[in-house]
Parts: C-alpha cells; sequence; structure tokens
C-alpha cells in the first residue's frame, strides 16, 4: 500500500506508533517529527534497522515540510501529568503545545486525515479541530473497543452502553441465557467490574510502569488501516458532535462511519434513557473543562 503518514511527537507513544506502523503493510512513508530532532533521528535508526525482513519503508526523522502530501498525521506530542498539578493545568499546558503544533503542520497537509492521540484526547481533539479550521470529518481520536463500544470521554464518565452489546447476534442478557444452559456455574458478567477495569487498568499500568503506549499504538494503527481502506467501517471514535443526542459542540465518543474520506457521519444508534444521561454528564464535564481553558 503506498501511504504517507506522519507522526509528531517521538516519545514512548508516537516511536512505538512508527515502530509497529513499520512492522505492517499500512504505510509505504512514515515521518518522525519531534522538537527534539536528535531523539526523533535515535528513535527512526532503531526502528529501521528492525525493518530488514520486510518489504522496503521509509521511515525518515524530519521536520514538518517533510510532513508535505501526508494521507494521515498522528499527533502524539504533550507532556504527562505531573504530581500536584491540576486536570486543567495539564490540560492548558498540553493545549499550548498543540497551537503551537496546529499551524506549522496543516499548513504543509491540508488534506490528511489527523489522529489526535494527545491526552486529554477529547479535549485536544476540540482544541484542534477549532485552532485548524480543517473539515471536522479530516479530524478524530483513535477508537476505543471492548467487544461491547465505550462511548463519552477518554477518562473517569466514559460508559458501556449495555443495551448495544451483542455476542453472536444475541444481547448480553440473552447471551447469558444461552451458556448457562450449559454451563450452569459459570457466573455472569460482572459489568460493573469490565468498566472498572475500563476507568482504571490505564492508571494501574503508569502506576506499575510509568506510561501506556503498546495498547495506544496498536488501537492508532488499525485506525490508520480503516482510514485508508477502500471502504468505510463503523467504529467508535471522538469526534465533534453537532445536536446528536442533543449534544453541541463537544468531542467525545460515539460511534462514527469513518473511511478514506474520513469521518463521513456519526450513526445515531438508540440509547436508553440512562444511556442518554451518561452520555450527557460526559458531554458536560468536558465542556466545564473547555469552558476554563485558553484557546
Amino acid at each position: 500500500m503506498s501511504s504517507k503518514i506522519t507522526i509528531i511527537g517521538a516519545g514512548s507513544v508516537g516511536a512505538t506508533i512508527a515502530y509497529t506502523l513499520s512492522q505492517k503493510s499500512i504505510a509505504s512513508e512514515i515521518v518522525l517529527i519531534d522538537i527534539n530532532k536528535q531523539k526523533a533521528e535515535g528513535e527512526v535508526m532503531d526502528i529501521d534497522q528492525g525493518t530488514s525482513f520486510r518489504e522496503p519503508i521509509s521511515i525518515v526523522a524530519g521536520d514538518y515540510p517533510d510532513a508535505a502530501d501526508s494521507d494521515i498525521v498522528i499527533i502524539t506530542s504533550g507532556i504527562a501529568r505531573k504530581p500536584g498539578q491540576t486536570r486543567i493545568e495539564l490540560t492548558q499546558t498540553n493545549v499550548n503545545i498543540m497551537k503551537s503544533i496546529t499551524p506549522e503542520i496543516v499548513k504543509v497537509a491540508p488534506k490528511a486525515l489527523y489522529i489526535i492521540v494527545s491526552n486529554p484526547c477529547d479535549i485536544m481533539t476540540y482544541a484542534f479541530a477549532k485552532i485548524s479550521g480543517l473539515p471536522e470529518r479530516q479530524i478524530l481520536v483513535s477508537e476505543k473497543n471492548i467487544h461491547a463500544y465505550v462511548f463519552g470521554e477518554h477518562g473517569d464518565t466514559s460508559f458501556v452502553p449495555w443495551s448495544r452489546a451483542f455476542v453472536a447476534g444475541a444481547t448480553l442478557d440473552e447471551f447469558d441465557k444461552i451458556v448457562h444452559e450449559d454451563q450452569k456455574d459459570l457466573p455472569p458478567l460482572d459489568r460493573e467490574e469490565v468498566l472498572e477495569y475500563v476507568h482504571t487498568s490505564g492508571s494501574t499500568v503508569i502506576a506499575k510502569k510509568g506510561a501506556t503506549f503498546y495498547a495506544v499504538a496498536v488501537s492508532v494503527c488499525r485506525l490508520c488501516s480503516l482510514l485508508l481502506a477502500a471502504s468505510d467501517t463503523i467504529v467508535s471514535v471522538s469526534t465533534m458532535l453537532h445536536g446528536e443526542y442533543g449534544i453541541e459542540d463537544v468531542c467525545l465518543s460515539t460511534m462514527a462511519s469513518i473511511g478514506p474520506n474520513g469521518v463521513k457521519r456519526i450513526v445515531r444508534v438508540p440509547l436508553t434513557e440512562e444511556e442518554t444521561e451518561k452520555l450527557h454528564a460526559s458531554a458536560n464535564a468536558l465542556k466545564d473543562v473547555i469552558a476554563q481553558i485558553d484557546l
């Protein structure tokens, strides 16, 4: 596949995405950009030496002009939360970084599809959309999928709309009954335990090793393959809402049809009243943060 993908940010997340892409048949050209040019060069040299046993691929450490004609741009730049730092302080710092990056990359790659990985990613997606002025269909956040789907912000107010979860065509309640006909001792799925894992697994990994990046890289690479595919796919991604579910002017995860032209449309799947209330609560939590930052 002949495609060009640029990654901005050569930290653990950006470098792991670059490495994962280098091992797949998604991109023929990869550009890694970082304010620390030496770090980007070192990552590229290391990754390049691991591409000897696959078809040829170009991977370079570059500057913004090298991103020209990119099909996809992945933005990972930002800092991690420091001890004692509030969420708002972290958000403003990373928004400021986004404000410096956006004009530079949009100038050279105005037609690219943009995947925002920088945290907090829903807020960073909103900021990029407002600063860049690009069509919103070109901007999205990597998907979240646990066999069912995760809606809402990429954070504590996210939730699983269990009414939309199916196994082999059956709802979870129906599937529990089917399974227990043969395995009566098997406990039913603990939905609260699943949601707790969704909310806390990332912070647990960070506490144990300092950062999360492997699963992020796999998710981003899958999203790249969907965006470069010949047809559209429906997945859960964060993008701007304009009245869907009664929510305006905020980016958060719902179902969307995506493909080679970016986000085609939001797919408004039916939610229960309780699930709709949770989605509104998630949107309001994000809007509270947005109201306190300087765009």
